[in-house]
């Protein structure tokens, strides 16, 4: 039977007694935001933390911020659910939006939160290639204050992130999408609902002022390496060039060219190649013709 080990609880009532728990607790205790990971692992034996800190309920963790040319702030406890809904999100960011759309199922995304997605740090999550194609970075919290690091340099691995111990990721801070620019992101399953990702992929496009040439590019490949991929192939291609279907299909082989997919029992690593490649086509037009609207 999956029944939970013996642990101490902590209800901390705000962000400053949150962080001296996970100073004073140190690697015995596991944080709790949504748990919809962490509890699975603690039901299936795969870790037996000494302690549990329960963060979810801290109102200063909490929240989306968004304003009119000054980007935007999503706090890490808020809910998968939340960014999903959120019209100013929708709006500004819509690559972000649609991909928390696709995670799990609705009871899983009004538990789970941006922050344990990011810090559970699986390399198929929805999430991460989208925050790094925007350009999001992550706030890191701690007794002697707080630190920033880019959305890809924050995740390092499988369940391996750049927290170290007595902190507590804080929130993402996302700058103002440039002008002429579009984001787009798009996922591979074997099903439609409830599947985790073969493979995903973000796109973000900004356009020189004749809405034609490519100014910038940010590709970011999921579930093809152990942490986000940012490429480089794809932007040295597409830089200062206007686009056309000779260059789409270049795109897809360059992005091909970096990927560094496993076989597992959801796909195997030809297939992943396959479908990074029809990705990166599919988005970088998307992304640009969006970019034309902009």
């Amino acid at each position: 039977m999956n029944i939970l080990h013996e642990f101490e609880y902590f209800k901390p009532k705000s962000k400053k007694e949150a962080l001296e728990l996970v100073k004073s607790q140190g690697s015995k205790a596991k944080v709790l935001a949504g748990g919809t990971d962490l509890i699975i692992m603690m039901k299936e034996k795969m870790i037996k933390p000494d302690a549990i800190i329960d963060i979810s309920d801290l109102e200063e963790l909490k929240g989306i911020k968004c304003e009119a040319g000054k980007g935007a702030e999503i706090f890490a406890c808020t809910k998968i659910a939340d960014i999903e809904a959120s019209k100013e999100l929708q709006e500004k960011y819509p690559a972000l939006t649609y991909a928390a759309s696709q995670l799990g199922s609705n009871q899983v995304r009004v538990m789970a939160t941006l922050g344990g997605n990011c810090c559970h740090s699986s390399p198929a999550a929805e999430t991460p290639a989208p925050l790094s194609a925007l350009g999001a970075k992550v706030v890191i919290s701690g007794l002697e204050g707080d630190r920033e690091m880019a959305v890809e340099d924050f995740i390092h691995g499988n369940r391996k992130n750049d927290l170290k111990e007595g902190e507590i990721l804080y929130k993402f801070i996302f700058p103002e999408p440039a002008k002429h620019s579009a984001c787009r992101y798009g996922h591979i399953g074997l099903r439609n609902a409830m599947e985790i990702d073969c493979a995903n992929m973000a796109a973000n496009i900004e356009l020189e002022d004749d809405k034609e040439t490519i100014k910038n590019v940010k590709l970011v490949m999921g579930s093809v390496s152990i942490k986000p991929l940012v490429s480089q192939a794809v932007p040295n291609l597409l830089k200062g060039q206007k686009l056309t279907d000779e260059l789409v299909v270049k795109a897809g082989e360059a992005a091909q060219s970096e990927a560094k997919p496993i076989s597992d029992v959801r796909a195997s690593a030809e297939y992943r190649k396959e479908v990074i490649g029809a990705l990166a086509r599919r988005l970088v037009k998307e992304a640009y013709e969006a970019a034309r609207e902009a």
